[in-house]
């Protein structure tokens, strides 16, 4: 949050400074994309068939980022409604309490659009399910002793009220849960609420082991739209992973991008750009 910090204490210069960030995310995304193209020139030529959805968006559409929205606490729908002014129009947040404001997205995302004429298919919103374990256990979403679907479908109708909406647009599993039968069970639910229509896609989040992503996959009858992972060296930037992903048409959605990655902040491209801005590229 101290990008947030920074662009609250800078009022004036709020709107040059959302210009330079979307521009650092920008970059950054495009050294995403120019590792992929180094890995497939490693890996060897791919066919057509085998571009992801991510892909697809890149060589048909303008790519997109995703507002996050964790640690923002009482400033949540101040800053969803500056970020959707601002361009944005896919959101990501949680059902825990603990981390996110979901109710502040609602608020934030419902403000912006009727100020701008946008409707609610204009808006992209991803949600998750956040098990007991990653909860605080004096602010549940539910009844963390109740069976596994109660939890669940008590987290989904929750975040429904929360975001003030009838469906969401992708719904992700927060962690894969102790055992891969548990994950299992979990992950049927999921697809139970897709085939109901209150869910449009499927994902996980915190996922890096690759054998146990796939065994998810294999096992999976809705199988999973996106895989949410740290990209840091630290994990080789999920090389296998992420190539898997490709394959199978999976978008894979980084996070930590930015925190894991300040060196590149310092980059000659970064600090021209916000030089010509009248700011400094921030690398703390």
């Amino acid at each position: 949050d101290k990008l947030a910090i920074f662009a609250q204490q800078f009022t004036p210069a709020r709107h040059l400074f959302n210009l330079v960030l979307i521009g650092v995310l920008g970059l950054l995304f495009c050294m995403f994309l120019i590792l992929q193209e180094k890995e497939e020139r490693m890996i060897g030529s791919m066919g057509a068939h085998a571009l992801s959805t991510t892909a697809l968006s890149i060589a048909t559409k303008k790519p997109h980022l995703v507002y996050g929205t964790a640690w923002k606490k009482e400033d949540t729908a101040h800053y969803v409604h500056e970020a959707i002014k601002a361009g944005f129009r896919h959101i990501d947040t949680a059902c825990q309490p603990k981390h996110y404001n979901e109710a502040g997205v609602g608020n934030g995302w419902t403000a912006a659009a009727k100020e701008l004429g946008l409707d609610r298919d204009d808006i992209w919103l991803q949600t998750k399910f956040t098990a007991p374990r990653g909860q605080d256990p004096n602010n549940m979403p539910y009844d963390a002793s109740a069976p596994l679907k109660e939890q669940m479908l008590t987290s989904l109708e929750t975040s429904l009220k929360n975001l003030q909406t009838t469906y969401l647009n992708s719904w992700v599993l927060h962690s894969p849960l102790p055992t891969i039968d548990q994950t299992m069970e979990a992950w049927k639910i999921m697809e139970e609420e897709l085939e109901n229509g209150r869910v449009r896609q499927l994902g996980i989040s915190n996922c890096y082991s690759f054998e146990q992503f796939k065994s998810i996959y294999n096992q999976a009858t809705i199988k999973p739209k996106v895989l949410q992972n740290r990209f840091y060296q630290e994990s080789n930037f999920d090389t296998e992973l992420r190539k898997f992903c490709k394959e199978h048409g999976i978008t894979y959605q980084s996070f930590w991008t930015l925190t894991a990655n300040r060196k590149a902040l310092h980059s000659s491209e970064v600090t021209t750009m916000a030089k010509s801005q009248g700011e400094t590229a921030q690398t703390y």
